[in-house]
């Protein structure tokens, strides 16, 4: 029987099985679906479709830099004890590799063989292996002069649970120094974005109409009232911005003077934190117990 691409689209929805491990099971089985099922069950490579549903909010940040390119790539899983497993750090030690060596996101690096296979089919198997629903989430690349990363909280080298990093224009070993600064500030204050021009313009619009509702229960003329927004939308900008933000190292200058003063210019950055946006399921243990005891 021929084995159709559709086929191993619906095998693999079915089972969460790689598109390879799918279309040898249906050839297996001679395009029988159910025997198919079977058939990947029995090679262990089925079990990953029963923990797809569950949150996978924990893991790693791995992160990698050469020759003025650097990557963050987010490995969840679903405990935090699961991070740090030895299989689970090389698996996050070698996607990170493969991105920095060819992926642009995260799609191409699903796709992108590492040793031989796609990430996707490899995180596939190591979600059976290991036993815990897993998802590579996001992929951040940056490109310039040089490329300073840090790991804040690491569990190893090169992967935490914030990964950062900084592009700069200017000397090598000057922003190699004061890299590492800016990311380091970078991970403790989280700015919004790299200067005004690039904030988003729902939020700057957000922060402008509440400021002028709060400036206009003052009471004061309209000319106040315009020179009031003016200077809080200016200490909005220098707060959100990592330009404009004061530098934690040294709180008397901005991040853009600090990084002038070493004759650099801060060209880009990228901020990725574990489980960032995630809605993690909270557990009634309590309620668990009840229900468990109801059961029994």
């Amino acid at each position: 029987m021929a084995i159709t691409a559709a086929m191993v689209k619906d095998l693999r929805e079915t089972t969460g099985a790689g598109m390879m491990d799918a279309k040898k099971a249906l050839t297996e089985t001679n395009g029988d679906m159910e025997a198919a099922v079977d058939w990947l069950r029995t090679k262990g490579l089925a079990k990953a479709a029963k923990k797809s549903g569950r949150i996978a909010a924990e893991g790693l940040v791995g992160v990698a830099v050469r020759a003025g390119r650097g990557v963050a790539v987010e490995l969840n899983s679903e405990t935090d004890f699961v991070a740090k497993n030895a299989d689970f750090q090389q698996l996050v030690r070698e996607i990170t590799n493969v991105a920095l060596d060819a992926a642009t996101d995260v799609e191409v690096l699903k796709a992108t063989h590492l040793n031989g296979r796609p990430v996707e089919e490899v995180l596939t198997e190591a979600i059976a292996r290991i036993g815990e629903n897993m998802t590579l989430r996001r992929m951040h690349a940056l490109e310039g002069d040089t490329v300073v990363s840090y790991v804040h909280n690491a569990a190893t080298e090169g992967m935490g649970k914030i990964g950062v990093l900084v592009a700069l224009k200017g000397d090598a070993a000057k922003a190699q120094e004061i890299g590492k600064q800016i990311a380091m500030h970078i991970a403790a204050t989280n700015p919004a974005s790299l200067a005004e021009a690039d904030l988003d313009p729902d939020l700057v619009e957000r922060e402008k109409s509440v400021l002028t509702e709060q400036a206009r229960e003052s009471g004061k003329p309209d000319a106040v009232i315009e020179k009031m927004i003016e200077g809080r939308m200016k200490k909005f900008f220098e707060e959100v911005t990592l330009l404009g933000q004061k530098f934690v190292i040294n709180p008397d200058i901005t991040v853009a003077q600090a990084a002038s003063d070493a004759g650099l210019e801060v060209t880009g950055y990228a901020r990725v934190v574990v489980g960032e946006g995630i809605e993690k399921k909270e557990e009634d243990f309590a309620a668990e117990v009840a229900k468990t005891r109801a059961g029994a």
